[in-house]
């Protein structure tokens, strides 16, 4: 009796996207949540057609995907668009480790082929692909292809490939497609990075790092965090990176192209190097870039927020920031400045005074000098026509750009010469007059301070500014949040070092951030970059460890218990011994010396060994109002591997914050804390 055949079926599809890491392309599925959307909405435009674009919303709103240009864009962050495909065939190299998705023109000549096979129950047929390639159905589980081999001029042998292997379906392919992502943001985490470009060890931007730390969390939400029977309860954390260093570098500073012209040219390499992350901290110290710095972090922020409130209109969660090395430290100036409802109304109200006599005070000192007298002192009387045609003064002359004198027609030397007289002219104003006693108000109005921000000079020194509670800082002009965050956290930060540089040795236990009730100070044991803070609130004479933080297994790593256990065991051998010797070297006295003897060795011993209730008391200790009360720092518990030699690991562990699920099970529970949800039982 014949077999019948198998019946057939129509093949699943699944979306796929290019991603191209270190010049080499490979393709990523989407989630099966984001596949069955952007298949949904292939469907519906296939049926009900249009000229219009579709945008697809996909990876948690991060990303938009343009469904006929078949591009995936980023939302937040600048990266170039990605290639997107619809996706049923795939083929793969003898020497290939990852599957390659066809095109979905190609894929569908195939999937016609292999419908033709099994409906007719005919294989070993060939078929010729478009490219020349031949395709051998061999039977349902064994489908190869061969390359195209030329009658006028055949390979030799060792030119000769092996043919390709071919899947159907994505579910036949060994591709590890990641979980959807809930709806539903609890919490909005943005997160600025330290020196340099690169993040960590492998040369990773902030994009990329902060893509990981996001995957630990999620993934940590959902196994750590739930509320009762309903999982759906909980919804996710968004992290959103803040990358300030490629506006610093940028063609609007022209820094790089200054640094350039006086880097020796010997060890290139090292000296690029240097001038790309080390000079990020030199910057941080000088007015002018850091007022740049401080301004393209604020405003970078609240443009991120600006665009997740438009694309998530139904949040309703807080806000936090995080900050790595550098990025913690500009973190920690900006919240220092950060203003309430009521001081910013305040604020507003005196600014708009202090506008006035802004503006007159520097009318005042430029009205000395007329254009003519200014182009005359530096021998440029000869384009006074020009400028005078357009209506310019000196005042509106401060505000022209390089490119706006070159529109003019005036060459380049003369626009350098003009500019740079007018810079100077300008700071020699704006300084004098907030120099003298009498304009004190003057200095700090907002528009003197938009001037000195739009032409500083390139050299300037560094004025720290003490306040009240002590936490000196350069003198800027600090922008103001559009939200109040929650908490900050600092990720090997230096903040303790340099508050200590800047002439701070105590801060204040009854300081706060205006706006900021949480501060928690996250470091590795060996991070050579990171510095406490309770040191620097707590009296002199009390020292405390740094709160051990918890692993995100639910236990403390091996090496560390067996390090406590053999201490433990020496401290009670110890004292064990001092209490025999004491017994045999004492001669024999009354019965009230030896209670007292007694009472010495017992109080001996509790010296040794503190009691787990006096532990507890110690965590739960009060650490000043910077973080509500609470313990501020807090140290990982470092790797087997890492504790043999801390030197070697020094660096790795400055950069290891990205990948600890640690950091990330430590933040989400000062995101979650306990309240109805609750950590499953390690």
């Amino acid at each position: 009796m014949d077999t019948q055949p198998e019946p057939y079926t129509p093949v699943r599809w699944h979306w796929f996207y290019k991603q191209t890491a270190d010049g080499r392309d490979s393709w990523k599925p989407f989630s099966t949540e984001d596949s069955q959307i952007l298949e949904e909405a292939h469907t519906h435009v296939q049926h009900v057609g249009g000229d219009d674009e579709v945008v697809v919303a996909t990876e948690g709103r991060r990303y938009d995907v343009r469904l006929k240009e078949r591009r995936r864009y980023a939302v937040y962050w600048d990266q170039a668009p990605s290639e997107v495909r619809r996706c049923s065939w795939f083929h793969k190299g003898c020497k290939e480790m990852y599957f390659t998705p066809y095109t979905e023109e190609i894929s569908d000549m195939l999937e016609d082929a292999y419908m033709i096979s099994v409906s007719l129950d005919e294989w070993k047929r060939n078929f010729e692909l478009p490219t020349g390639e031949t395709v051998i159905l061999h039977n349902p589980k064994l489908i190869t292809q061969y390359q195209y081999i030329s009658l006028e001029c055949p390979p030799s042998p060792s030119e000769r490939t092996q043919p390709r292997t071919l899947k159907r379906g994505v579910e036949n392919i060994s591709v590890e497609i990641p979980q959807g992502e809930p709806d539903t943001v609890d919490h909005l985490v943005f997160m600025v990075h330290g020196i340099g470009p690169a993040c960590d060890l492998r040369l990773r931007g902030i994009v990329q790092c902060v893509n990981e730390f996001r995957s630990a969390a999620l993934a940590l939400t959902k196994s750590h965090f739930s509320c009762g029977d309903d999982e759906k309860a909980v919804g996710r954390v968004e992290f959103l990176p803040v990358n300030w260093h490629r506006v610093l570098h940028g063609e609007t500073t022209g820094v790089d192209r200054d640094m350039e012209r006086i880097t020796l040219p010997s060890i290139s390499g090292l000296r690029q190097f240097a001038n790309d992350t080390v000079l990020d901290l030199f910057f941080y110290n000088s007015a002018t870039y850091c007022q740049t710095i401080v301004d393209t972090v604020a405003s970078e922020i609240n443009y991120l927020y600006n665009i997740f409130l438009q694309r998530n209109p139904q949040f309703t969660g807080a806000v936090s920031v995080a900050g790595h090395s550098l990025g913690s430290l500009i973190l920690f100036d900006l919240l220092t400045n950060q203003k309430t409802g009521a001081e910013s109304t305040n604020a507003e109200q005196n600014g708009q005074h202090d506008e006035d006599l802004g503006s007159s005070s520097v009318s005042d000192s430029t009205s000395c000098e007329s254009l003519e007298e200014a182009l005359m002192r530096i021998g440029m009387e000869e384009h006074l026509r020009i400028l005078q045609r357009e209506q310019l003064d000196i005042e509106s002359l401060m505000l022209c750009s390089e490119s706006d004198l070159r529109n003019l027609g005036i060459p380049l030397g003369p626009c350098k010469k003009i500019l740079n007289y007018v810079k100077k002219l300008k700071h020699r104003s704006v300084y004098q007059t907030g120099n003298h006693p009498s304009h004190t108000e003057e200095r700090n109005s907002p528009e003197i301070q938009s001037l000195i921000r739009e032409r500083r000079p390139k050299t300037s020194a560094i004025d720290y500014q003490h306040f009240d509670v002590g936490i000196g800082q350069v003198s800027i002009n600090y922008p103001q949040l559009s939200f109040h965050p929650r908490a900050f956290f600092a990720f090997g930060s230096p903040i303790g070092m340099f508050l200590t540089v800047r002439g701070l040795k105590r801060i204040d236990p009854n300081y706060s951030f205006p706006t900021c009730s949480s501060f928690y100070n996250i470091f590795h044991p060996f991070d050579p970059v990171a510095y406490r803070i309770e040191p620097m609130i707590l009296p002199p004479d009390v020292e405390v460890a740094p709160m051990l933080m918890a692993h995100h297994k639910g236990r403390k790593r091996m090496h560390l218990e067996l390090k406590e256990g053999l201490t433990r065991v020496g401290s009670d051998l110890l004292g064990s011994l001092r209490t025999v010797w004491q017994s045999f070297s004492q001669l024999p006295a009354p019965a009230l010396a030896e209670g007292n003897d007694t009472t010495t060795a017992v109080c001996t011993a509790e010296e040794m060994e503190t009691s787990p209730v006096e532990q507890e008391e110690k965590k739960m200790m009060q650490v000043g109002k910077l973080n509500g009360g609470r313990r501020i720092d807090y140290v990982l518990q470092e790797k087997p591997i890492e504790s043999f030699n801390e030197y070697l690991f020094a660096i790795q562990s400055h950069l290891c914050y990205w990948e600890s699920e640690d950091t990330a099970l430590l933040v989400l529970k000062e995101i979650y804390g306990n309240g109805d949800c609750k950590s499953p039982q390690q």
